[in-house]
């Protein structure tokens, strides 16, 4: 499963976001948006943190460690 964060640099919620899934036993990158312009074209990334999973963006904000659990025992 290929899993990263688009944020911006300044993003103060994406570490908290890195390690909840840490915590749910998934490892994942954070890719700043200041140096992935691609990306920010790619997925129409307006605000920050946004999660990708398999190509998809599934979160465009800060879920709460429920709807992360829910979202991958749904996978």
């Amino acid at each position: 499963m290929d899993i990263y964060i688009i944020a911006t640099k300044g993003c103060s919620h994406c570490t908290n976001l890195k390690r909840e899934l840490a915590e749910l036993g998934y490892e994942c990158d954070i890719k700043y948006a200041e140096d992935h312009p691609e990306l920010v074209e790619k997925f129409q990334i307006r605000h920050s943190p946004n999660l990708v999973v398999n190509d998809k963006v599934v979160f465009r904000d800060q879920p709460g460690e429920n709807e992360l659990k829910a979202f991958f025992e749904a996978l």
